[in-house]
């Protein structure tokens, strides 16, 4: 199922309060994607997004992506009090929409996780999407997957771990083919598919050489020529050891904001 945020121009898959499994531009729109050159603590990049959207002549709810980076995992607890901490900034610059048809659904997309090659002492922001107007018509999708852990049914607690605990290369093996069927089930539910893909991130501190042909790159069909990149990273979670985003967009930038 997805739901149309029409004034955002993209519609979303539900995910829950905190963000969106992933969303695709309407037609007639674009997703442009910026990576930071230099990261934000979390308040402060929100606010310079918001000042980047107006400069585009974009409304804030075109915002329809985040990447963001965070010092160290979060107990799930903690996990759930950082989440109202972000609704509440994204609803002070008027990023989110609380439209009754979302059901308090959050519709931006988002990944979280914390690196290991670059220690960071606070939140920040790492990269952002939003919507714009199509530069000329095309049939090409636009969209972002967000960013899964290895959660049988994306369950936020711990039972719902995949053999939690455990880093062999068989238990990571495993964990990545979970979520590669979630990052299947999400492509599916927005209508596009591997060939459309242009970036694959895999989040995790463990070795993913033993698997990755088999059970990576083999199930990515066409996007399997685009690789993937690996960030040595943890889940923004405890105990979770692998996670996965990607996207499909043809507009990718670097800029640095203040």
């Amino acid at each position: 199922m997805t739901i149309e945020n029409a004034a955002g121009n993209y519609l979303f898959q539900p995910g829950g309060t905190p963000y969106s499994s992933g969303v695709r531009a309407l037609p007639g729109h674009a997703i442009r994607h910026i990576t930071l050159m230099r990261p934000l603590p979390l308040a402060r990049g929100i606010a310079a997004i918001a000042k980047h959207l107006t400069a585009a002549n974009r409304p804030p709810l075109s915002l329809c992506g985040l990447e963001l980076r965070c010092p160290a995992p979060y107990s799930f607890a903690g996990f759930a009090a950082f989440n109202k901490e972000y609704r509440g900034l994204l609803l002070q610059h008027q990023m989110l929409s609380e439209e009754p048809h979302f059901q308090g659904q959050n519709p931006i997309a988002r990944t979280n996780i914390s690196p290991l090659a670059e220690p960071l002492t606070e939140q920040t922001i790492h990269a952002f999407s939003y919507t714009i107007p199509a530069a000329k018509p095309t049939t090409s999708a636009s969209f972002v997957v967000s960013g899964a852990g290895e959660l049988v049914e994306a369950a936020l607690n711990t039972s719902a771990i995949v053999r939690p605990g455990e880093t062999s290369d068989a238990a990571m093996e495993e964990k990545a083919a979970l979520v590669m069927s979630v990052m299947q089930s999400r492509l599916d539910a927005l209508k596009v598919d591997w060939s459309q893909v242009t970036v694959v991130n895999i989040y995790t501190r463990h070795n993913i050489t033993p698997f990755l042909q088999r059970a990576i790159l083999q199930q990515m069909g066409a996007a399997a020529r685009m690789g993937v990149h690996w960030h040595l990273s943890q889940p923004p979670v405890t105990d979770i050891e692998f996670e996965m985003d990607m996207r499909g967009l043809a507009e990718e930038f670097y800029e640095e904001l203040r």
